[in-house]
């Protein structure tokens, strides 16, 4: 085990998780196969939040590559945070005001609605992704935990904006990130698939966040949709596979870890990504290279394309009735311990609560233990539909 650590410094506002680079600090995602890589510049959204007199405090664990279910497999976290999402069990604790995370398939959303705090998944592409380890670059998006809607207000009124250095950062400088919004006479749904997905004390904290929506003005009404299970399917392919591709680099040769031992540079490679990885990430580069295989791709991977545009649409049009979507964020108040030989189908399981904003680009914000999504670029409705209740007190 390494004996790498996380420092936070004491003035520090502000953390990154392990999959977003600071200058001069290492950047191991999680993963013994990115051992001592210290990145010779900082992230994007990094660079801006000192730019506006901001500090980052250091850097929090993620399970590696972000795949697990909050951060429990990471190859440097200590016990303590396995099952809770370090980033978020430290703004819970008010150890850092805010903190940036990358959802790749959810791994933060759930981490804040276990530890009681506020997570914004943006719009794909309103924050830059430039100095972000990249796995699915096609849904990863960088976000914001924080303790209230106000702290991810202010921290994406600092981030977000076009960066060309960035090919998937959308033109616009600057986003709206109101909070106040009147919510009187918005229409949310909940969507009775997901709901009834998720265990008892889950639904009652959906159901305690739809009565407080409604004596807020906010119509609540719950509704049938058959789309998030085929979505979940298709952002699982679409992510496995472009994992495959991503991590692919990582052999030994360049940076990160080096087997000790090896006779040419087949074994190099062999050895090197036999030690330094996981069984979850070998799980997905195994599934994602059988999707992306000739004999397979169409089936697979073309099919999950097509589904991600037939969902794009559909959502378009459920969202033209309704300001926002009200579902759960995982199936459970807390995770227990597990064996990582279990990951790869119990994230499978959960990611259907997660997958639909990664698939297609929404927003998604957790707030109370919940989740709300809404469409592009309308994350002023979510931040304020969830401000209402957050200044209710209730």
């Amino acid at each position: 085990m390494s004996d790498y650590t996380v420092q936070l410094s004491d003035q520090g506002t502000v953390a990154v998780d392990d999959m977003i680079l600071v200058k001069g600090v290492q950047a191991g995602a999680g993963s013994r196969i990115l051992e001592g890589f210290k990145p010779l510049f900082s992230a994007e959204a990094v660079t801006r939040l000192e730019r506006n007199g901001y500090v980052i405090s250091g850097k929090t664990h993620v399970g590696e590559f972000g795949l697990d279910l909050v951060g429990e497999f990471s190859y440097y976290a200590d016990k303590e945070e396995e099952l809770k999402g370090a980033a978020a069990h430290l703004v819970a604790q008010g150890a850092v005001k805010e903190a940036l995370g990358v959802d790749l398939n959810g791994a933060p959303r759930r981490a804040a609605a276990l530890s009681g705090v506020d997570f914004l998944k943006p719009t794909y592409g309103t924050v830059s992704r430039y100095g972000v380890i990249s796995c699915a670059a096609s849904g990863e998006q960088m976000g914001v935990y924080a303790g209230n809607v106000e702290g991810i207000k202010e921290i994406m009124d600092v981030i977000a904006g076009h960066d060309e250095k960035d090919g998937t950062s959308l033109r616009e400088e600057r986003y709206d990130y109101r909070t106040d919004l009147a919510v009187e006479g918005k229409r949310v749904c909940i969507l009775k698939e997901l709901f009834d997905r998720a265990e008892e004390e889950v639904q009652k904290r959906v159901t305690a966040y739809a009565e407080k929506l409604r004596k807020n003005g906010v119509a609540v009404e719950e509704i049938s949709c058959d789309l998030f299970e085929i979505a979940g399917t298709a952002w699982q392919i679409l992510m496995n596979a472009e994992t495959c591709n991503n991590v692919s680099r990582y052999d030994g040769v360049k940076f990160g870890y080096r087997a000790a031992e090896y006779k040419n540079i087949d074994e190099l490679y062999v050895n090197t990504r036999t030690e330094g990885l996981n069984f979850l990430t070998k799980a997905v580069i195994l599934y994602g290279s059988d999707v992306l295989s000739k004999s397979r791709y169409e089936d697979c991977y073309g099919k999950s394309l097509k589904v991600r545009r037939i969902v794009a649409e559909k959502f378009g049009e459920l969202m033209e009735q309704y300001d926002a979507i009200l579902t759960p964020v995982c199936s459970k108040t807390a995770y227990n311990a597990y064996e990582i030989r279990e990951a790869f189908e119990t994230v499978f399981q959960e990611s259907v609560f997660t997958s639909v904003p990664n698939l297609i680009g929404i927003p998604a914000l957790v707030s109370g233990g919940v989740q709300l999504m809404g469409k592009q670029l309308n994350e002023r409705v979510l931040l304020s539909v969830a401000g209402s209740v957050e200044r209710a007190g209730e």
